[in-house]
């Protein structure tokens, strides 16, 4: 052993290193194991729940408000996780442009403003735990209230230490922790020049964002320094995410999101596309269209989170170049089709859009069955076009592969039916159906396939749902700041009398709306736009007589569209890292699905019957 390793060994910092290293395996699995605990449990207690009132009268004490509470847990935790595997949304997801040099720089920049915000909303979130410890709030009768909302703090604090660690080495490491200090000084020092801090502090924030910090710290950090200009406690921000994250209909999207990722996981996929080939390959086009309701049945319950693209295009792109259809158009297809489906119940977005925007989930889910079929359809139609050029072959249809396809992949064909007869029978909550959803997913999968070992497998889809989960509920935490800002500011209200005072036409306002969303869709994920542009929309759309169910379809088909297009374009990037194509390549593949999309967008806004008639026909009205 020479000098060098001997100093190494034997010196403070290494020792400590050494020590966190031996418990790092630990506090690795004790996170999982909780997080994974959490959501296992939100999906048996409302059946449970569901079951004892059907059959015995009676039911858990508190179950919804333990199912409720524990989604902060499964919200929370599961950031932790997505911040030690890196998999918190950024604006721009790769820097590769930059010299190596210059990309060690950026990453340890962005550390410290996101160690800087992380570290500011966890003490924020320790003054609301404070309050809350002071108060007599309990859940069911006994648990304190503060109990649940105490991962808050220990949450951004461990998300705050986690990116100063993944910084680089130990300068890198030690540039990024100045964050903390920063944000020390900021908050007690400087506040008499609060103020003067706010544009300086914006751009640091903006540049952060375009240099690789997470969604959430910029959507955070921007409320965080509104509010200490205004001397408003910056306390406001946790008790707004606590309040949307245990709100009644949001565990059910973890749950969908669940029954999501246990269908990509399992063979699910395989046998459906066996399925779809015997019965639309004979058709021109048949196999774009097996591609197309595939994507579209696995978005519904992925929420459109990129994980139809990783899950099914390593298993369609073979088939369909098999099949000699080209591999731009087979690239194009399955980038466009990661998102196609989430107009369709039980798509996350939607339920989202209709808490944030107080529309009742059902009636917005039959509001976007007609778009969301034209939507399929267009593809299809493209589909169609593009096979029925004499190089792309087809298999004749037979009787006998069909019927044995059909009857291998008939529990996961009931899966659809299931969940909207759960959905629409009334016979159950949203929450009750989307825990049915997921616990059939479970049952078929790891009883009756046994695709998915309960003890090998399952706790892997569990932690990788919950690490997906955490990394939107913090940025959905993060959005509810700076949209109760914009509120209290009466930035709606302005901006609805600045529109009525310059635009007087329905028409003109409804293209000035695609072209708004649309720039919002190519800047903004989907769920931070949700939660941030719905409530500053709602009012002006309603000035000019939309109604809020079109308002709420054309919204999130416009975001639909955000998907596709640069600089934030999830499934342009997923796609660029599954088929190792450029992203450029990707998007000059997925242009014209685009465009496709987009007359279909500019349809559903200018027909009002494709939405509110058929939901109202659809309702019986």
């Amino acid at each position: 052993m020479n000098t060098a390793t001997l100093r190494e060994l034997t010196s403070p910092l290494p020792r400590i290193t050494l020590a966190s290293r031996m418990l790092l395996p630990s506090v690795k699995q004790t996170e999982q194991g909780l997080v994974a605990a959490a959501l296992l449990l939100i999906a048996v207690l409302p059946v449970v729940e569901l079951l004892l009132r059907t059959f015995l009268k009676t039911g858990i004490p508190g179950s919804t408000g333990y199912v409720q509470n524990l989604t902060l847990w499964i919200g929370f935790l599961g950031a932790i996780v997505a911040a030690r595997a890196k998999q918190h949304l950024t604006f721009i997801p790769t820097l590769d442009f930059l010299p190596e040099k210059w990309r060690r720089r950026a990453g340890v920049f962005a550390a410290a403003v996101t160690a800087a915000v992380a570290f500011a909303l966890a003490w924020a979130s320790i003054q609301f735990v404070h309050s809350e410890f002071q108060a007599p709030n309990r859940i069911a009768g006994w648990l304190p209230a503060w109990a649940i909302e105490a991962v808050l703090p220990v949450s951004f604090a461990s998300i705050a230490v986690r990116f100063i660690l993944q910084a680089g080495g130990r300068k890198a490491r030690a540039i990024a922790s100045l964050g903390l200090p920063a944000a020390v000084v900021i908050g007690f020092i400087l506040t008499p020049y609060a103020e003067q801090l706010i544009w300086p502090g914006l751009v640091v924030l903006g540049v952060a964002g375009l240099l690789g910090a997470p969604i959430f710290a910029v959507l955070a950090g921007v409320p965080l320094l509104l509010f200490f200009a205004k001397d408003v406690p910056i306390a406001s921000i946790p008790v707004e995410t606590y309040r949307l994250v245990v709100s009644p209909t949001i565990p059910t999207i973890p749950l969908f999101a669940l029954t999501g990722f246990i269908l990509t996981e399992s063979g699910a996929s395989r046998r459906l596309i066996r399925l779809f080939r015997a019965l639309f390959g004979w058709m021109p086009g048949g196999l774009p269209i097996v591609a197309t309701i595939l994507c579209a049945f696995f978005t519904t319950f992925t929420g459109a989170s990129g994980v139809t693209i990783l899950a099914l295009g390593g298993l369609l792109l073979p088939v369909l170049l098999q099949s000699q259809y080209r591999e731009g158009f087979s690239v194009g297809l399955l980038t466009a089709t990661g998102s196609i489906g989430i107009l369709f119940p039980p798509s996350l977005p939607v339920i989202l859009y209709a808490v944030v925007a107080h529309v009742p989930i059902l009636d917005l889910f039959k509001a976007g069955i007609a778009p969301g079929i034209l939507m399929v359809a267009a593809v299809c139609v493209f589909g169609i076009w593009e096979g029925s050029g004499s190089t792309v072959s087809r298999r004749p249809f037979d009787k006998r592969e069909a019927a044995a396809a059909l009857w291998e992949s008939k529990w996961e064909i009931l899966l659809p039916v299931i969940t909207l007869a759960a959905l629409f029978g009334g016979f159950c909550t949203l929450l009750e159906a989307a825990a049915i959803t997921a616990v059939y997913a479970l049952v078929i999968e790891t009883v009756i396939y046994r695709d998915l070992h309960p003890t090998r497998d399952l706790p892997r889809v569990l932690v990788a749902c919950a690490t997906a989960m955490g990394g939107i509920f913090i940025i959905l935490g993060s959005a509810m700041g700076l949209t109760n800002y914009v509120v209290d500011a009466q930035i709606p209200t302005l901006a609805a009398a600045w529109v009525q005072a310059h635009i007087h036409s329905r028409l003109v306002f409804l293209l000035a709306l695609n072209l708004f969303l649309f720039v919002v869709g190519c800047l903004m994920d989907i769920y931070s736009a949700i939660v941030v542009q719905a409530p500053l929309l709602l009012p002006i759309s309603q000035a000019f007589g939309i109604d809020p169910l079109q308002l709420g379809i054309i919204f999130l088909a416009n975001l639909e569209l955000g998907y596709l297009t640069p600089p934030v374009g999830l499934n342009l990037f997923l796609a660029s890292y599954r088929f190792e194509k450029p992203v450029f390549r990707i998007f000059r593949d997925t242009l014209p699905f685009l465009l496709v999309l987009l007359l279909v967008v500019l349809l559903i806004t200018y027909v009002p019957a494709l939405t509110v008639g058929v939901a109202g026909a659809v309702g019986g009205k």
